[in-house]
């Protein structure tokens, strides 16, 4: 491995399969485009079929050999995850990675996804914790199987897991929310890996995060910060996504790790393993919010 990691280092993905959600635009388009191209069977998971077919032609476009499928998956819909959920295990019954990628962040006004969840808790958070549990079992049967989730720089900022109302019904705030979401990614990650680890399974749990990263996510940014200003400190997607893909394909990265950007605050930079907040690694309150997590998606995980 170089010192300075890029996707250049990833070995060979032949005969894997890899599930990469919101892969139509942004961190995970390039994320699905890297590994079909290093030889990886990617599902393109979308909402947007229109926009997935797209992306699969843009991926083919570079890389004719790809081989890629489409599969539609609305994570604002516990019914629409369950659908595609069944759909992916009986089309993959081998899954060796799970890159649980799509996401919201500030969205300006209260929204909610189709169950009634505040809209960055239940897009980033439940949504993925649903989809994992329903597909654990084919990825638990595949050694050296990973589940990568993607967190953010935003689990520090005035972020809590708000028990009392995890839904912002009260008093939204959207910078709150957000990192309450991402703090919610990384305690998932934590746990499913302390989970996997005491049943022996061959699958490992991991997070990462894209810094600063130019995408489509940065439009709801605050008013007050310049267009100007975050694409001058901002790296361009391709390299937002490279954290992601060291943690799906590094054959040093082990269960547990977080990886993001090496450089000044994590803005920007080469991907490494990178700490995460005091907060994030609290035992009691991961399993209080996995148990949560399993009562509201009705997902319960064979772990």
């Amino acid at each position: 491995m170089s010192a300075n990691w890029t996707a250049a280092d990833i070995p060979d993905q032949s005969g894997r399969v890899a599930i990469v959600t919101g892969s139509n635009s942004g961190l995970g388009f390039d994320t699905a485009a890297v590994l079909a191209g290093k030889g990886a069977h990617v599902v393109v998971a979308v909402r947007n079929l229109d926009k997935g077919n797209e992306a699969v032609a843009r991926i083919k476009k570079a890389s004719p050999d790809a081989q890629l499928s489409l599969q539609q998956l609305d994570l604002t819909s516990l019914e629409n995850i369950r659908k595609a959920a069944d759909n992916l295990r009986t089309n993959h019954p081998r899954i060796d990675l799970l890159i649980n990628n799509a996401g919201v962040m500030y969205v300006p006004t209260r929204e909610a996804t189709k169950d009634g969840f505040e809209m960055q808790f239940g897009t980033n958070h439940l949504g993925h914790f649903a989809l994992t549990g329903l597909l654990l079992d084919n990825l638990l049967g595949v050694d050296g199987s990973r589940v990568v989730t993607i967190s953010s720089v935003g689990h520090r900022i005035i972020a809590a897991i708000h028990f009392d109302d995890l839904n912002w019904e009260r008093s939204y705030n959207r910078v709150k929310a957000y990192g309450q979401s991402k703090l919610a990614n990384l305690m998932f990650t934590y746990e499913l890996q302390r989970r996997l680890k005491a049943k022996g399974a061959p699958t490992v749990a991991l997070a990462a995060h894209p810094g600063f990263s130019d995408t489509e996510l940065m439009r709801h940014l605050p008013g007050f910060i310049p267009d100007g200003l975050w694409k001058i400190v901002a790296q361009p997607a391709e390299k937002g996504a490279l954290p992601t893909l060291r943690a799906a394909t590094d054959p040093a990265a082990q269960g547990g790790q977080y990886y993001g950007p090496d450089g000044i605050g994590e803005v920007k930079g080469n991907p490494k393993v990178v700490a995460s907040s005091a907060q994030s690694h609290d035992e009691a309150i991961q399993r209080r919010l996995w148990t949560v997590s399993e009562e509201l998606t009705g997902v319960n995980y064979p772990l």
